[in-house]
């Protein structure tokens, strides 16, 4: 077995072997699940909650407009004054009261509505006070205009553009923004690994280079086979506890949704005030239908999915060998974790900035300036482009140019960077009791 295969067996092990590493693996998807647990019980308790308000009306307006639903209950005060109400409702629990004064035309009534509460009141429960009122506003106005409110309604109606490709296939409003997401999710991934695993290359490196057991090694193998051994290793570690996660916790939150009889849907309920509103009269609004969503999955299964799934390890390879190296890198540099600081802000940054960029730029529009060229940067491109990749190669996606073109520059890149890294990390092993400044790396490269 060659040098550089032993030491990524010896790096594998040493960190699969690893207390933290064991407790870490098994623990992380207990406490995720755990989290997601929580948030699906306390969401699908807290909708389980039903808020009275008191309603204390002296106008001759609204009389049948505030009507109990499953979410909200209003209970009506009669033969009382302003304060007797409100000692009413304090006493009773409610969370407010609705007071509506005599006046002489709905406008002023209306104008002159006060809610009162203990606390700042919900947005969600304003809404649905404010809809009542602007429904009634509205039928009078048509009404003194003349208008009906059927007629209204029909006047009003929403419209949508029908949208299809020049191949005649139709196209679904959003479906732009669901694949540059699906791409997100992708590259955030590569983000979140290239960071976390780099700096275990990182701490290894200045771990044994503080126990003095580098010099034993180097003396047996070259700094760039223990350099990439290392790299190696920890990545096929992160990989291994990776799809243990994925898999572990996929099994622990099925069972623990059928333990607690937790419906997942409640996860998908938003928190925006206008999905969740009852329209007055108790008509709920209408959610998206069933065949609308089944349209969005239909075109969820037409994404390359195996395309994306490929070019994602692809991607990943090259972009946690690049940042892996210069965390190498810097790990051969310094003696301690403490002296790491002013290093790793610069490595984050082009992550961060691929992350935000891409979001923005590839939404509004993948084909753009911004989008091609922060999908050819090497530092940006396992990110950006993975935002790019899901409308496909070719015609309508991402330039085979473009792809073949991104490719190279990370392969090149890549090759440039670990030869640079090798320079540092040959150099800064054997360095011991100084302080490194971006000066004195500079010097090293040219040895």
């Amino acid at each position: 077995m060659s040098k550089l295969a032993l030491i990524i067996k010896r790096e594998y092990l040493a960190k699969v072997r690893n207390k933290s590493f064991i407790i870490m693996t098994f623990l992380s998807p207990i406490l995720m699940v755990g989290m997601v647990v929580l948030i699906a019980y306390l969401t699908q308790l807290n909708d389980n909650e039903k808020r009275i308000i008191g309603v204390f009306n002296e106008s001759i307006y609204f009389s049948e407009d505030f009507k109990s639903d499953d979410e909200t209950g209003y209970a009506h005060l009669k033969n009382t004054n302003l304060n007797a109400a409100i000692d009413s409702t304090l006493t009773m629990g409610y969370y407010g009261l609705l007071h509506i004064p005599s006046k002489t035309s709905i406008e002023e009534a209306s104008k002159h509505a006060y809610f009162y509460s203990k606390e700042a009141a919900s947005l969600s429960s304003l809404k649905e006070i404010e809809l009542v009122f602007e429904e009634r506003l509205r039928d009078e106005k048509l009404r003194q205009l003349g208008v009906s409110k059927q007629e209204f309604e029909h006047i009003g109606d929403a419209f949508e553009i029908n949208t299809s490709t020049f191949s005649g296939e139709e196209n679904l409003k959003g479906i732009s923004e669901l694949k540059a997401s699906i791409g997100g999710i992708f590259g955030y991934l590569i983000m979140m690994f290239i960071i976390i695993y780099g700096g275990f290359v990182m701490r290894s490196v200045i771990e044994e280079k503080t126990s003095r057991i580098i010099e034993v090694i180097i003396s047996s193998v070259r700094p760039f086979q223990l350099m990439m051994g290392k790299i190696i290793g920890t990545a096929f570690a992160g990989v291994t506890q990776f799809i243990i996660w994925i898999i572990s916790g996929g099994i622990l939150l099925l069972i623990a949704f059928a333990v607690f009889d937790i419906d997942p849907s409640v996860l998908n309920s938003t928190t925006e005030i206008t999905s969740t509103m009852n329209l007055p009269g108790g008509v709920s609004m209408p959610a998206e239908s069933n065949e609308l969503l089944g349209g969005y999955l239909q075109e969820f299964f037409k994404l390359p999915l195996l395309m994306l799934v490929i070019f994602f390890l692809i991607y990943f390879v090259l972009g946690y060998l690049i940042y892996s190296s210069i965390y190498a890198a810097i790990g051969a540099a310094v003696d301690n974790e403490t002296d790491t600081q002013q290093f790793i802000f610069p490595i984050i940054l082009p992550l961060m900035l691929a992350i935000y960029v891409g979001f923005f730029s590839v939404f509004s529009n993948p084909h753009g300036p911004i989008a091609v060229g922060f999908s050819l940067f090497p530092l940006t491109s396992p990110i950006v482009m993975l935002m790019r990749l899901p409308n496909g190669i070719g015609e309508g996606g991402v330039p085979l140019w473009q792809l073949i073109t991104s490719i190279l520059l990370l392969i090149a890149t890549f090759i440039a960077i670990v030869w640079l890294a090798a320079k540092i990390y040959r150099i800064g092993i054997l360095m011991y009791g100084k302080k490194p400044t971006y000066k004195e790396l500079f010097k090293w490269l040219r040895y």
